[in-house]
């Protein structure tokens, strides 16, 4: 857990493109529960790269990984 938690930290502080795998590695989400979390709004959307390859921009995976903390947090208070 402490590897997923140093990777989250590391997206965090610098601005990278993630590639799915990542995005997979960090959430702990499938490739098609990311897709359909993105088609609803649920997800930040991925970024064209070239015409077949997208990327998540780190600070947006990360800001939602704090906000699903932030509301699980809130909600077992």
């Amino acid at each position: 857990m402490s590897g997923v938690t140093s990777s989250v930290e590391v997206a965090r502080a610098s601005r990278t493109l993630l590639r799915r795998q990542q995005v997979e590695a960090l959430t702990g989400l499938a490739r098609s529960t990311i897709f359909k979390l993105v088609a609803s709004g649920e997800f930040p959307a991925p970024v064209k790269l070239t015409g077949r390859a997208v990327a998540w921009p780190s600070d947006a995976v990360a800001a939602w990984i704090d906000a699903r903390v932030a509301g699980r947090m809130t909600t077992s208070a």
